[in-house]
C-alpha cells in the first residue's frame, strides 16, 4: 500500500461520528444539521432540465478538456465576474468539482525529487483536502495560523527562510472555509511577493466566491487580484465550482483557470487519471454558468438567514457576520467538542467543532473553542436552530 495513506487523519465528519457515539438526542426536538457545507436550497429546474436533455450524450466518451462551448462559457463568466480575458483553449479546464481538482493539482505539480522534502502550505483552520493532497503527493503539509485577533491574516513569520525555500504549493481559500475571511488586494500582493521570491505555485480555492452580502462589492478573486496588480497568471491557478453558487453539489462541476503552462501539465495528468466530465453534466453546466438570476436569488436567501440568525447567536457566542460564505464561526464558552456534543444531546442541533478543522501548531489549535455553523437549511430551520443554540449557551 501507499505508505502516505497512513499519514492521513480521520476526516472531520468521521471524527464527528466518533464524538457523537452514545449520544441520544432529546426526543422533543427534530434534528437540524448545520455541520456540513451542503447547500439545501432547491436546485434550479432549468439546470435539471438541461441535465436530462443531455442524457443522450452518455453514449459517447467525453474528452478531458471538455466541450469547446463549455470552456468558452466558463471564460465568458470570468470576463463578466472578474474582468478577465482568458484563452478558453489554454487557460480554462473543466473539473468534476473543485475538491477533486484541488487534490489532483498537488499530484501534478509537486516534485519530491527536488532536494529536501517539499512543503505544501495552507491556512489553519483549513479545508482538509489540502493536507491529504500534500501527504499523498509526497510532500509535508505546513499550516499558517489564522486567528480572529489578527483579522484571520496568515502568520507568514512562522516559517523560516529555509522552510519557505522548500514550499512548492500554497493553498489559499477566499472566501475562507470556515472563517468567511475574504483576502484583500494587499493580502494578495503580500502572497504574490512571496511566490515571486520562492517560486511556489498558488492554488486559489474560490468555491464560496458567489455567496456574499454586498452586490456592489463581490469578493476579489486571485486572478482578478493579479490583473489589478499588473501581473500575469504565472504560478497562479484558481478553482471555481457550481456546487454552492447553483446548489448542485451532487453534479460535481467546476473549473480551474490560470497559468497556461500549469494547466497544460494538469490536462496531461487528468487525461491519464480519467477525470473527464460527463456530457450531460457539461450541458447542464453551460446553462448554469450562463445564468445569474438564480445566483442572485441564492444570495438573497443567505442574506435573509444571516440577518435573522447572526444577532441571535452573537448574543451568546462570539461571532459576527462573515465577509462572505455561508458559515458562522462562533467562539464557545467551553471546549468546542463538549459544546457540539451537548448541543446535540439537549437540543438535537448538529454543528462541527472547529478543532476538527485545525491542527495544533506551537501549542495552538486555532479552531479550538470554535464551532462552524453552516446556515444551509431553510430559514425556519436556521431560526429554530439559532434559538436552540441560544438556549443551550445561556445554560452554560
Amino acid at each position: 500500500m501507499n505508505p502516505h495513506l497512513a499519514q492521513l487523519q480521520p476526516y472531520p465528519f468521521e471524527k464527528l461520528r466518533a464524538l457523537f457515539a452514545g449520544v441520544t438526542p432529546h426526543a422533543q426536538f427534530k434534528e437540524i444539521k448545520l455541520s456540513i457545507g451542503e447547500p439545501q436550497h432547491a436546485t434550479p429546474a432549468f439546470i435539471m432540465d438541461e441535465l436530462a436533455k443531455g442524457l443522450h450524450g452518455l453514449a459517447n466518451y467525453p474528452t478531458t478538456q471538455g466541450m469547446p462551448l463549455l470552456r468558452q462559457t466558463m471564460a465568458k463568466w470570468c470576463r463578466h465576474r472578474y474582468g478577465l480575458e482568458l484563452n478558453p483553449d489554454t487557460e480554462v479546464l473543466p473539473v468534476n468539482g473543485s475538491r477533486e481538482a484541488l487534490f489532483s493539482l498537488a499530484q501534478t505539480v509537486i516534485d519530491p525529487s527536488r532536494g529536501p522534502v517539499p512543503i505544501v502550505v495552507s491556512p489553519n483552520p483549513f479545508y482538509q483536502i489540502y493536507e491529504g493532497a500534500a501527504y499523498l503527493a509526497g510532500a509535508e503539509p505546513r499550516f499558517l495560523n489564522t486567528l480572529p485577533d489578527n483579522d484571520f491574516a496568515f502568520d507568514y513569520a512562522s516559517l523560516s527562510a529555509a522552510e519557505w525555500a522548500r514550499v512548492q504549493l500554497f493553498y489559499v481559500c477566499s472566501p475562507g472555509n470556515p472563517t468567511g475571511k475574504v483576502m484583500s488586494l494587499d493580502d494578495w500582493q503580500t502572497l504574490f511577493a512571496l511566490s515571486d521570491k520562492y517560486g511556489f505555485i498558488i492554488a486559489s480555492d474560490e468555491c464560496y466566491s458567489e455567496i456574499y452580502f454586498d452586490e456592489a462589492q463581490p469578493p476579489i478573486g486571485g486572478l482578478q487580484a493579479a490583473q489589478l496588480l499588473g501581473r500575469s497568471n504565472e504560478r497562479l491557478v484558481m478553482f471555481s465550482s457550481l456546487s454552492k453558487r447553483s446548489n448542485v453539489p451532487g453534479m460535481r462541476s467546476g473549473f480551474v483557470a490560470g497559468d497556461a503552462e500549469i494547466l497544460k501539465k494538469f490536462l496531461l495528468y487528468r487525461t491519464y487519471h480519467g477525470c473527464a466530465m460527463a456530457p450531460p453534466v457539461q450541458l447542464a453546466s453551460i446553462a448554469a454558468w450562463n445564468d445569474e438570476t438564480h445566483v442572485l436569488d441564492n444570495r438573497n436567501q443567505y442574506r435573509e438567514k444571516f440577518a435573522a440568525c447572526t444577532p441571535l447567536i452573537a448574543d451568546v457566542l462570539g461571532t459576527a457576520l462573515p465577509d462572505a460564505g455561508f458559515y458562522l464561526w462562533a467562539r464557545t464558552p467551553i471546549a468546542d467538542t463538549d459544546f457540539a456534543r451537548g448541543l446535540l444531546e439537549h437540543y438535537n442541533v448538529v454543528v462541527l467543532p472547529g478543532s476538527f478543522l485545525g491542527r495544533e501548531i506551537n501549542g495552538v489549535n486555532p479552531g479550538a473553542h470554535f464551532v462552524r455553523i453552516a446556515l444551509v437549511a431553510s430559514l425556519d430551520e436556521c431560526l429554530d436552530a439559532s434559538q436552540r443554540i441560544r438556549q443551550f449557551a445561556q445554560q452554560l
